[in-house]
């Protein structure tokens, strides 16, 4: 049990863990608020549903509320709240900002308020939707200066904030915590697989450039290196990416996994012999540093978010984004057995500095912090603002 008094805690987010869709912002909503949900804390989750969902459920000890679908949440998510929820009483509301603005602040009704942000689309929207929606996320995000500023706010990584700070948020005011890594089953495996093997495992989104790992791998395999690659989950770029293969010549050395149970994942990060994350920008990265737990390097672009989870030369490569040339180079250095163990050692020993229960004290010091304040932001070096210990480096 904590040693803090019990908070009243709503968070906001657009999915739960069970959602079919749920990514890295389910995955820290749950390890964060489900220890706080064990230490004695009430916690709330407001969020959307999906066909043949239930309405409510009972997820790590947090009360879930389904409300709306993946596309209409931010419409249906205030009307829900008034219609359910109004008449309970909660010490602070956390919205988990990681598709667009749900402007919580104005409808949320708590004593205090928290933003927590992942990653901001900004231009990057018009990679992966259509023009319209691509459209209305790049606007939607033009209003988090006028609604959120004055609240205090917490970033999950350094370019996060300095995102933040640029669309004319207070930096003073911007926590940075880190997301943490599930080292319990992770680890490295005691045998690679035989044949050199790359893996991505994530999403299939286009946005997340999967497509340029098979470019380089299909010119690492030209210049003789008989390199295969595992491309584990679910999306709708999969047809795709694998019409890419097809088309590079090395459908044959390409398998596609599907979504994978999370005892297959350990497998895959552990024995593989090098992950690879080729997003332009990404909150934090947690596959990274997944693999860094499991001792298995990453190549990643030197990019937002992931250049905060890479140490370049030390537990990884990092190369410009989009440069296939750079990044089969990255690659097959990173797949020399010398360099793939000692990069792995030191990923390994990076990832035992980031666990889920510092993170979820972080928040906990961070929460109690702004409760105590009734959503006034708290000055430099107080707990939770930069300088302050719930601060994690």
């Amino acid at each position: 049990m904590s040693t803090f008094a019990p908070l009243r805690i709503l968070v906001v987010n657009w999915q739960d863990r069970q959602n079919p869709n749920a990514g890295g912002a389910e995955e820290h909503l749950h390890q964060v608020f489900g220890r706080l949900s064990r230490r004695g804390h009430r916690v709330t989750l407001l969020c959307s549903g999906w066909e043949g969902c239930a309405g409510t459920a009972e997820i790590d000890g947090i009360t879930v509320h389904r409300t709306g679908g993946r596309y209409t949440f931010n419409l249906t998510a205030p009307l829900y709240f008034q219609r359910h929820l109004a008449d309970q009483v909660f010490d602070i509301a956390v919205e988990d900002l990681n598709k667009v603005p749900m402007l919580a602040p104005i409808w949320a009704g708590a004593r205090a308020d928290l933003l927590l942000v992942h990653h901001l689309f900004g231009a990057t929207a018009f990679r992966e939707a259509n023009p319209l929606l691509a459209a209305a996320t790049w606007l939607l995000e033009r209003v988090i200066p006028v609604v959120y500023r004055g609240l205090p706010c917490v970033a999950v990584s350094r370019s996060t904030r300095e995102d933040l700070d640029r669309r004319g948020l207070d930096r003073s005011g911007i926590s940075v915590i880190r997301n943490g890594v599930e080292l319990e089953g992770l680890g490295p495996a005691t045998e690679r697989y035989a044949d050199p093997t790359v893996v991505y495992l994530g999403r299939l989104k286009r946005y997340k450039r999967v497509d340029l790992v098979l470019s380089a791998v299909a010119r690492l395999r030209e210049r003789g290196t008989p390199v295969k690659m595992i491309v584990a989950g679910k999306g709708d770029a999969r047809a795709a990416l694998q019409e890419t293969a097809r088309r590079l010549g090395i459908g044959d050395g390409v398998h596609f996994a599907g979504f994978v149970p999370d005892a297959r994942k350990r497998e895959l990060l552990s024995r593989s012999w090098v992950h690879a994350l080729t997003s332009p920008k990404e909150g934090w990265g947690i596959t990274s540093i997944e693999a860094s737990a499991c001792g298995t390097p990453t190549v990643a672009s030197d990019s937002p978010g992931l250049r905060e989870t890479v140490r370049h030369g030390e537990t990884g490569l990092l190369v410009p984004h989009g440069d296939v040339d750079a990044l089969a180079a990255a690659l097959g250095r990173a797949l020399e057995p010398a360099a793939r163990d000692r990069m792995g050692r030191a990923a390994r020993t990076m990832a035992e500095r980031y666990t889920w229960d510092g993170v979820a004290d972080a928040f906990e010091d961070l929460l109690h912090s702004v409760v105590a304040r009734r959503g006034r932001r708290a000055g430099p070096g107080s707990p939770g603002f930069p300088g302050g210990r719930a601060v994690l480096n």
